[in-house]
């Protein structure tokens, strides 16, 4: 199997853009009531990185799917 890019620059980015958000709010805030409302909006974040990137891994699948098809009619023909 092919092994592919675990993640493209602009996912690290936000990965690390929202952990550093996420730090400074704590400190910010401290830990309070409001830290579940900071928890939330983070876990939000990842949750969308991760369904973005599983449905690259879907689509990557597609497309290899499809080629074999598109192969296996030019061979018919």
């Amino acid at each position: 199997m092919k092994s592919s890019k675990s993640s493209d620059p602009w996912t690290v980015i936000i990965i690390a853009l929202s952990v550093g958000l996420f730090v400074v709010a704590l400190f910010i805030k401290g830990f309070t009531h409001e830290l579940l409302l900071e928890a939330g909006v983070f876990l939000v974040s990842v949750k969308l990185i991760l369904m973005a990137q599983k449905n690259t891994e879907t689509e990557n699948r597609l497309e290899e799917r499809l080629a074999n098809i598109q192969e296996m009619l030019a061979a018919k023909n």
